[in-house]
């Protein structure tokens, strides 16, 4: 834990504070997980902390204790602003760039609270009057452990602990990738004791598929391209597709991983149509030394971690595709 930043964070909650926690569009296990805990944390401190979430989240997050107190720029955008400008601090977590909030980012900007960012992902922007980012770390989930224990080690209940149990075995792909240390897992092991439920949670995430969303998975599967003479896979879904199977946010999470369980592979991508916002979502996971977090940056106005990053495409599915294999056979040399 940075010394200059618990010692700066410290003094901000001091006394009660007017609080928003922020989680990134979109927002996954790690993005959750970790502003739930937080403003569970800050509440039972005796602060008026509130979760504002840019939009939906997927269904098999919607059990996350105090879920129910989330507020959804999209749905209910009064609200937030309220809350937004009345703030004292405003907390950004699992995010370092306030474009990663897209339409809330103005407001945020504009806003005369302190900003505190907590995140481990690379390249932070300078937007926060503290910074407490660790791109190595496994999680947000796990920073926010750390912090939770530092500021209050007698703190953690089944409330915080369902919740980052929750990220920290999401981002860490069930323990599996890695980022995933020994201390990861003395983490964890505290949160079981604090009243984490492991194998409720895993069933939560990972058992509670409707049935159209395997037959996407079926099809995405089908249609699984290998670049010749790379190492190289990739998936796509049209919004056709995406319809016929009666899609919901969250369906294809994951689906990405799958290209890397074939033998020799070491990158996989997936390209996923939004015709509502005009793009192309894009995943990429690798093994080893190929940087998709550099991939990303350099061609679809992305990033992320090493071995996990994403981008977007705003051309055709056609066009996505054939700049997608350029930009692979132009690093082709990487793979050797």
């Amino acid at each position: 834990m940075e010394k200059k930043f618990l010692e700066g964070l410290n003094q901000l909650l001091q006394a009660p504070k007017k609080i928003v926690v922020l989680p990134h569009r979109n927002p996954d296990g790690d993005a959750l997980g970790s502003t739930l805990a937080w403003m569970h944390f800050l509440q039972a401190k005796g602060h008026q902390a509130v979760v504002i979430s840019p939009n939906e989240y997927p269904y098999f997050l919607d059990w996350l204790p105090g879920q129910g107190q989330i507020i959804k720029f999209n749905q209910k955008t009064e609200l937030a602003l309220q809350h937004i400008e009345a703030a004292d601090l405003i907390f950004t977590l699992d995010f370092n760039d306030l474009s990663r909030v897209e339409e809330m980012e103005a407001e945020v900007k504009a806003a005369s609270a302190v900003k505190i960012m907590i995140d481990h992902h690379e390249n932070p922007s300078d937007y926060a009057t503290l910074m407490y980012s660790k791109p190595g770390m496994s999680s947000t989930c796990e920073m926010v452990y750390d912090l939770i224990a530092a500021l209050d080690a007698t703190a953690f209940n089944p409330e915080i602990a369902n919740c980052l149990y929750t990220g920290i075995m999401t981002d860490t792909g069930s323990f599996r990738f890695p980022s995933t240390t020994s201390a990861t897992h003395k983490a964890i092991a505290a949160l079981i004791d604090a009243g984490a439920k492991g194998s409720d949670i895993h069933q939560q995430i990972y058992d509670t598929a409707h049935f159209s969303r395997i037959q996407l998975l079926g099809l995405t599967l089908s249609k699984i391209h290998k670049i010749e003479g790379t190492p190289v896979v990739y998936m796509y879904l049209t919004q056709e597709e995406l319809n016929r199977f009666n899609y919901q946010k969250g369906d294809t999470e994951g689906f990405v991983n799958y290209g890397l369980n074939l033998e020799g592979i070491v990158f996989s991508a997936i390209m996923i149509e939004n015709q509502r916002e005009g793009k192309i979502k894009m995943s990429f996971r690798s093994q080893g030394a190929f940087s998709v977090n550099e991939f990303a940056k350099t061609y679809f106005s992305g990033g992320g971690h090493h071995n996990a990053a994403g981008g977007m495409s705003l051309t055709s599915m056609e066009d996505t595709i054939k700049r997608f294999e350029q930009a692979v056979l132009e690093n082709k040399a990487k793979f050797e």
